[in-house]
């Protein structure tokens, strides 16, 4: 079987792959499950390449998400669930309705306009979701029950509490300003301080968690995305980490030879080193 630009080709090797007894013995014994995290792990490494700027990454990278699209729709096929096709048909309908400004007889929207209008659509769409299981019979989906439940559970935590406290903002539970955040942020600071003395370490956790919900909710009050703020000194990190290595091997020792202070001094001199003109920030 050639490779090809043509989906078709995709949906085949897929579907050979999948085959009893002719394929492969491990893509035959997954489930939706057991694939969930390389799924997940696939959408992280776009957004790698996407930061790295390697765009010959991106394209592998594409692809090997994509390929999780089809594992999940083939195997939905053979459960008689849907298939690719209808995963296709899904979300072009679902665009084409969201952009009447595009598709239809709106127009002249401000992008204000436009963010108002598509959460008006997906209301709708809720809605009619929401009745068409009732007519089949079935109760509401158990990750939609309440104001907040169509907020899925499986993102990453930091995204989850903005998207949690940016919904709650839109019926007025919100801080009015971040300096008031920012008193929240103390507050829960010292309330971890408090927790760590009694030795309880759920109490530690919860404290902590209440933390990290807070200065989630500050980034958010800046219009920042907590991820991408996290990921950005995660790099930053090892960055000066990797220069603490790099001084040390120049010396011919290693990271165990080196004192905590001797370490530290190599750390100051990166952060300086990249706050020069010119340096990475």
């Amino acid at each position: 079987m050639k490779p090809s630009t043509d989906i078709t080709r995709l949906l085949e090797i897929m579907a050979a792959l999948r085959t009893p007894g002719t394929g492969c013995p491990w893509d035959l014994e997954q489930n939706f499950a057991s694939i969930t995290p390389y799924t997940l792990e696939e959408a992280y490494e776009v957004v790698d390449a996407i930061e790295r700027g390697d765009l010959a990454d991106l394209r592998d990278e594409l692809g090997d998400l994509l390929l999780q699209v089809v594992f999940h729709a083939r195997m939905a096929e053979e459960q008689g669930a849907f298939a690719f096709g209808d995963v296709v048909e899904a979300i072009t309908k679902k665009l084409i309705r969201r952009h009447p400004h595009v598709f239809g007889s709106i127009e002249n929207l401000s992008p204000g306009d436009v963010k108002h209008l598509w959460d008006s659509i997906k209301a709708e769409e809720k809605a009619e979701r929401k009745a068409e299981r009732a007519k089949m019979g079935l109760s509401a989906e158990a990750h939609e029950v309440g104001f907040l439940g169509s907020i899925p559970t499986a993102l990453p935590a930091l995204t989850r509490a903005q998207k949690l406290t940016a919904k709650a903002a839109k019926v007025g539970f919100d801080w009015p300003d971040a300096a008031q955040v920012v008193d929240k942020i103390h507050e829960e600071l010292e309330e971890v301080k408090e927790a760590s003395s009694s030795g309880d370490r759920d109490k530690v956790e919860d404290e902590i968690g209440d933390l990290l919900f807070s200065v989630t909710n500050l980034a958010r009050h800046f219009g920042i995305d907590p991820e991408q703020a996290l990921r950005r000194t995660n790099a930053k990190f090892e960055r000066r980490f990797r220069a603490v290595e790099q001084g040390l091997g120049e010396q011919d020792r290693s990271l165990d030879d080196a004192s905590l202070e001797e370490m530290e001094r190599l750390w100051v001199a990166a952060k300086m080193a990249e706050r020069e003109p010119g340096a990475t920030s």
